[in-house]
């Protein structure tokens, strides 16, 4: 795992490419602690930077940026190819010789065969980028689920890409203009959806998609996968049993992969059943796992109890990290200088990181995943059992729906539940139209009473930005309801918070977490299976737990379901209240000119009385944001 950087212009001389990478290079040495590496090409009008995180050859051969023996490509990667032994071996028969035994090596030499094709034969996690010196052009790719990330600037000829986005602000070419539009929607999904960013101009490149830059620097985007659209047609048509089987055959596998590694690799365990499933999966493997949980004095919030139980069940080799108030508060200046972009979570990846990069360990394997693909979260259920009526009440004609909607919103103030209400009744009943009002934190109305009236109207867009995305997905998919409601658990909220989060926290700490349920082998198979297949008879991820059959302890299968969350709502009225409230004030964060004053010391108050309405989650968001706005000195006047 690395951190990867790059400049190109289309014209001589334009920059000094030198004292740029200078001042980028300093911003990405958390990711890659162990190497520095940097090479300027095409007569100084292309630059590719790489700080090195050494997993797989340790020995100098893996140093990076890295060139074809012809000198024609080079390329700077960030991520793991997890079947790069086997395509290594295809690659020997074919008669090419290899310098390395890393995996940065192989997508060269497929590269330099297949061009953007060699993306069908990687298995993996990835950002990269090759310059091609024959066709004087850069191509970036980023893997099928977008675990690992790659942002972009393009302007006049101009193009600079980063793992994070400080580095481009770092080049000093890219304003330091926030996004209206982009502010509106991390208010509402406590990140700010894909491909957007909160600087003006930065994007992040989607998953599943590559581009290309030509000599002249423009640029042109492709996607070349889809869960949805590459699920495996097969699956359709099999029975429980087999799928049951195949399913198996593809976790010990997807694992199996996942475990190759020339240095330790460690494991979040939560207690779970997705961590359960995973630390069970690489005993398995026979290796001795050895697991990391985070624990609370609290204990509404504390799994200790089925941590312990499900790292005994297996035999791991268990630490536990216990965080309380004060020490959130002492971690937390450094927690929040990690994020590169603000978020409403990420806090607990921070610690957990921290303490297993402590303990000697490089590598980390996560249960992320799981929730998304088989069933696990409540929207499975809530919009299983709305399906039917919200498909009846979408055929009645709009104008009647829209008057029952905005009559939801008379009933008292403005909440969440009375927008989400509202939404519900006034949409067509699609999944598209509906889903994204499921994962809102702060609701339209309360985010025009937060804003000032120039940055409501400036933030707004035509249509939500998920109910695009999904529009576009789902219609016409032949796909299950539960598989797509797996593809939008995937592509919004697991991808723009869930993924973002534990890349930017865990390279803090240059701690790289793989996470297996995500092979895209194993995506694809599970998309494309019936829901019969998924929908749970009083087990809960039945098709994940039947599938592994005794390999997970009875009492992590039935113990009650509960994300895991950090004690805020109680750390926020004790230690952690003169942070957030200094932060929070007319003379910080009202000063800006985004917010109104008083509307944001009214909040604060209502959730000091604890009031139903305002839970801790919307004030973080703020205090994220002041954070982040202070620290990255954003311009933020509205135009």
């Amino acid at each position: 795992m690395c951190g990867i950087a790059g400049f190109f212009t289309a014209h001589k001389n334009e920059f000094d490419l030198a004292a740029v990478a200078a001042r980028v290079l300093p911003q990405l040495d958390h990711r890659g602690p162990d190497d520095r590496g940097m090479v300027v090409v095409a007569e100084g009008r292309c630059a590719l930077l790489h700080t090195r995180l050494s997993i797989l050859d340790l020995s100098p051969a893996g140093h990076q940026p890295m060139a074809t023996p012809d000198g024609r490509y080079w390329i700077t990667f960030n991520g793991e190819i997890y079947n790069f032994r086997a395509l290594r071996q295809q690659l020997l028969d074919c008669g090419e010789p290899f310098a390395s035994q890393s995996d940065t090596e192989i997508i060269l030499k497929l590269y330099a065969r297949y061009g953007a094709d060699c993306l069908a034969h990687l298995r993996g996690m990835f950002a990269f980028a090759i310059w091609d010196n024959t066709r004087q052009e850069l191509f970036v790719a980023r893997d099928r689920l977008g675990i690992k990330p790659v942002y972009y600037y393009a302007h006049k000829g101009q193009f600079l890409f980063a793992s994070e986005v400080r580095a481009l602000l770092a080049t000093g070419l890219v304003p330091r203009q926030l996004d209206h539009i982009a502010l509106s929607e991390y208010l509402a999904y406590q990140s700010v959806p894909a491909p957007r960013t909160l600087i003006e101009g930065v994007r992040l490149l989607p998953p599943g998609s590559w581009l290309k830059v030509d000599a002249q620097g423009q640029v042109a985007e492709t996607r070349y996968w889809d869960a949805l659209t590459c699920a495996e047609p097969s699956a359709a048509g099999q029975s429980y049993e087999t799928s049951k089987r195949r399913v198996n055959e593809l976790l010990h596998e997807a694992v199996a992969l996942h475990l190759v590694s020339d240095v330790p690799v460690g494991a979040f365990l939560s207690g779970g059943i997705d961590s359960t499933a995973i630390v069970a999966l690489m005993r398995a493997t026979g290796q001795q796992p050895h697991t990391f949980s985070v624990v609370f004095n609290e204990q509404a919030f504390d799994e200790a109890h089925y941590a312990r139980l499900a790292a005994t069940a297996v035999g791991a080799e268990h630490t536990e990290i216990r965080l309380d108030d004060q020490r959130l508060l002492a971690e937390l200046p450094a927690a929040l200088q990690a994020m590169d972009q603000p978020t409403g979570d990420g806090i607990n990846s921070y610690v957990v990181s921290q303490a297993v990069r402590s303990a000697g360990v490089k590598v980390a394997l996560s249960g992320l995943g799981g929730d998304e693909l088989f069933g696990g979260y409540p929207s499975f259920a809530r919009l299983g059992k709305l399906k039917r009526y919200l498909h009846w009440w979408g055929k009645l004609p709009a104008a009647l729906r829209n008057t029952v909607g905005n009559t939801a919103q008379w009933f008292g103030e403005p909440s969440i539940v009375a927008s989400k209400t509202s939404a519900l009744l006034s949409s067509d009943g699609q999944l598209a139209a509906v889903y994204p009002h499921i994962r809102q934190v702060l609701s339209q109305a309360q985010r025009q009473s937060l804003l000032t009236d120039q940055f409501w109207q400036k933030g707004q867009r035509e249509i939500d930005p998920y109910e695009k995305l999904l529009h576009e997905a789902l219609s016409g998919t032949q796909a299950g309801f539960m598989s797509q409601i797996s593809y939008a658990e995937a592509r919004t909220y697991m991808h723009d918070v869930l993924l973002r989060d534990t890349d930017q926290m865990s390279m803090a700490h240059a701690l790289e977490v793989r996470v297996p349920l995500l092979d895209h082998k194993l995506v694809e198979y599970v998309l494309g299976l019936p829901d019969e297949h998924k929908i749970s008879n009083g087990t809960p991820k039945r098709l994940l737990v039947e599938s592994l059959g005794k390999l997970l302890p009875p009492e992590i299968v039935q113990r009650p379901k509960r994300g895991f969350t950090l004690p805020f709502d109680v750390w926020m009225r004790g230690e952690l209240r003169a942070y957030c409230q200094t932060r929070l004030t007319p003379e910080r964060i009202g000063a800006r000119g985004i917010f109104r004053p008083a509307q944001v010391t009214r909040l604060w108050e209502r959730f000091m009385q604890r009031r139903p309405d305002v839970s801790w989650s919307r004030l973080w968001l703020l205090v994220t944001l002041e954070e982040w706005l202070e620290q990255h000195q954003i311009e933020i006047a509205c135009r």
